[in-house]
């Protein structure tokens, strides 16, 4: 029997700190909230979007954030066993588009204490509102942590589990970076990611809260395309977030002082020559009404007074005196909405964290410290990031699944 000491009670954590008791160790885990879980509760819009339904070559494929470090993770606890442990802990899942898994209740709060109780099964002790002050080494080895009001936990290991930056509201304040770079560990440079962004355009906030489907958006640097897709968006008081925004965070969180330009397809599914043809025919339609009412049949209408700005074309003109360098502009600004983005909207309210405890120095078929013998690390406070859909929760599961039956 080892004595195991988990730091963190998210995913993780709560993955971590069940396996090993499960295994007959002696654990206790660390929580410094008032109660486990926190930011797994606010996941998904609070339905918790526990994972995707992909074999591990799919989760592979959505992880940019070194992928191939999570290979004995994702086929040692992959999508299929993340679905049974759940539906063991008798929470009924099921499957939705894009392979999105959530339960069926569409409580993240069953998973929260599904997760709860399996810790407590296993035999663990957890310990609330109770914040992790040090980890002491002793020849290179794992000697005991010291908590607060100065009590000391001897241990053989720790797991941290304490996840990145993301969401400080729930926990994640980087106390794990710390623990790590105490012990001889490289912390790679942090960004918040899968994050809603901030844009110039003061015109955004007229229009906050309409929500665009089937839109296809690009983001340039320097006239560069670094990245392109198809999907939902939102417009809010700062900027834009929503699924499509959210995934293009990704690309550019590194590189917001390049000056990123996103630029919007109101109407993807029509080439330019489609898209004329649709204007002269609404055109024809309304063709002794005012500009500004003509416009209703294409696009929200909350919008188009912001399209008919960006045009250039006097809003009282009457349809019937339209130039054809005037449909032209209209046609161009439908086509390719431009807004320049100026940061991310921050750590409050992204998703994930991009960057962590560099994967170099730790094993990946055990994720034990290559530094310290009996440290291991769990979740987010890795450098591994997914896109949106369940594939970060699912390298909380895998990895703390991985740290907790090597400890």
């Amino acid at each position: 029997m080892k004595k195991v000491v988990v730091i963190g009670g998210g995913p993780a954590g709560m993955m971590a700190a069940g396996q090993a008791g499960l295994r007959g160790n002696q654990v206790i885990l660390i929580e410094k909230m008032d109660r486990v879980g926190r930011k797994l509760f606010i996941t998904g819009k609070g339905r918790c979007n526990v994972t995707n339904a992909v074999d591990q070559e799919g989760l592979i494929a959505n992880t940019p954030g070194n992928p191939y470090f999570l290979y004995s993770a994702f086929y040692s606890f992959g999508s299929d066993e993340t679905m049974k442990f759940f539906e063991d802990l008798g929470i009924p899942l099921k499957v939705e588009r894009g392979n999105r898994v959530f339960p069926k209740s569409e409580k993240s709060n069953d998973i929260v204490k599904a997760m709860e109780k399996f810790v407590k099964s296993s035999g663990c002790k957890i310990l609330y509102n109770t914040e992790v002050l040090d980890i002491v080494l002793e020849d290179g080895k794992i000697k005991k942590v010291i908590t607060t009001e100065k009590k000391e936990i001897e241990c053989d290991s720790v797991i941290i589990a304490t996840g990145g930056l993301s969401y400080p509201n729930t926990g994640s304040t980087g106390d794990g970076f710390e623990f790590a770079k105490k012990a001889g560990h490289s912390v790679t440079k942090c960004y918040p990611s899968l994050v809603p962004l901030r844009v110039r355009e003061k015109w955004v906030a007229d229009v906050m809260g309409l929500s665009l489907k089937n839109v296809g958006v690009k983001i340039k640097i320097e006239n560069k395309e670094v990245y392109s897709n198809f999907g939902e968006m939102m417009f809010t008081h700062f900027g834009v977030t929503g699924p499509v925004i959210l995934t293009a965070s990704r690309y550019i969180n590194d590189r917001i002082n390049e000056k990123p330009i996103l630029e919007i397809d109101l109407k993807p599914a029509l080439s330019e020559k489609e898209l004329d043809a649709r204007l002269l025919k609404d055109f024809k339609k309304y063709l002794n009404k005012d500009f500004k009412n003509a416009l209703d049949d294409l696009l929200p209408q909350k919008i188009i007074p912001i399209i008919i700005e960006l045009s250039k074309i006097d809003k009282d003109k009457k349809v019937n005196s339209i130039t054809k360098e005037e449909r032209v502009r209209l046609l161009n600004v439908i086509k390719n909405l431009k807004l320049n983005i100026t940061d991310t909207a921050g750590y409050h309210q992204a998703v994930v964290t991009r960057g962590g405890i560099d994967v170099d120095e730790i094993d990946p078929s055990t994720m034990e410290s290559k530094i310290i013998e009996g440290l291991y690390f769990a979740g987010e406070v890795i450098d591994v990031d997914s896109f949106t859909g369940g594939f970060n929760l699912q390298i909380a599961f895998a990895t703390g699944y991985l740290a907790g039956i090597n400890c």
